[in-house]
């Protein structure tokens, strides 16, 4: 019983984690689909360059509760049907695995980086503190969200064995950190050729609709006078 209450609580996770909402809110607020312009990534940055600040702060909290509510769910319940740490690891990992390789969006999504602070608060509010802070002084120094990202997910399992040693959760917070590095590949190319763009800029999404151009049957036209 434990087995199948484990596995249904870390396939829950991978569903929540798969639904994208930087997609999702761009279509509610009928933005373009940040899939298609920027940096590509379906993520709160990316939605920001859209120019739409407001739904890039919906996107990054969602993102951010995905990964949290459902670790807190299982810490809060999950003792009742047997489930213990391992449980608790294995299902944040999986919201943010979902997240990565979203079911309903045909396996391409984001970066994990809201997702995986999601996670972490919820492991341990000051270890997800303690990340958030690191990445948020990287920020502001260097005004790179990419360098940001990279910087937490190095110092978080650091934190966690400095701290609070050999937990449960190290292994998912390990995994995490590693495909958080790995998803920013182009990034640190980005980053060592100097190409990389600051926190701030804007790059003008495209329109969600195009419409036709008023000489957009021209040519069919031509010469039918």
């Amino acid at each position: 019983m434990n087995v199948l209450s484990s596995m249904a609580a870390i396939a829950a996770a991978y569903l929540i984690g798969s639904l994208s909402f930087a997609v999702i809110v761009s279509r509610l607020f009928g933005l373009a689909d940040p899939r298609h312009y920027g940096s590509k990534n379906p993520g709160a940055t990316n939605v920001l360059r859209s120019g739409n600040r407001f739904a890039a702060v919906l996107t990054l909290a969602l993102d951010t509760l995905k990964g949290y509510v459902p670790v807190l769910l299982v810490l809060i319940y999950g003792p009742a049907w047997g489930l213990g740490d391992k449980t608790v690891a294995f299902v944040g990992l999986a919201a943010f695995v979902g997240h990565l390789w979203p079911l309903f969006f045909h396996f391409k999504g984001g970066k994990g980086v809201a997702t995986a602070a999601g996670v972490l608060m919820a492991f341990n509010p000051w270890l997800g503190l303690a990340t958030l802070l690191s990445w948020v002084l990287i920020a502001a120094f260097f005004r790179y969200s990419s360098l940001a990202s990279l910087v937490a997910a190095a110092f978080a399992p650091f934190y966690q064995l400095l701290i609070w040693g050999m937990e449960p959760y190290v292994l998912a917070i390990f995994a995490m950190s590693l495909l958080l590095v790995w998803r920013h590949e182009a990034n640190i190319r980005k980053l060592l050729q100097g190409t990389e763009s600051r926190l701030g800029g804007k790059p003008a999404a495209p329109p969600a609709h195009k419409p036709p151009g008023p000489h957009a049957h021209h040519g069919h036209k031509k010469g039918h006078k």
